[in-house]
């Protein structure tokens, strides 16, 4: 996911996207937790895109006002 894909998008569809990583992150986690977790690297992909997505977020608030 790119930064730029999330500019793009609306406001809406980004938060929607965020709760998506934000449930996919717990499941990592429980599955780390367990042992069970097949792609470890993943973790670290899904703390980077929600970290992006936060990011464009605060950035159209600050566009905003």
């Amino acid at each position: 996911m790119q930064a730029a894909d999330l500019r793009s998008k609306s406001r809406e569809d980004i938060i929607k996207e965020l709760m998506e990583l934000r449930q996919e992150q717990f499941n990592l986690r429980m599955q780390r937790a367990s042992g069970q977790l097949t792609n470890p690297a993943r973790f670290n992909a899904v703390r980077k895109d929600i970290a992006r997505i936060k990011t464009v977020l605060t950035e159209q608030a600050a566009g905003a006002k």
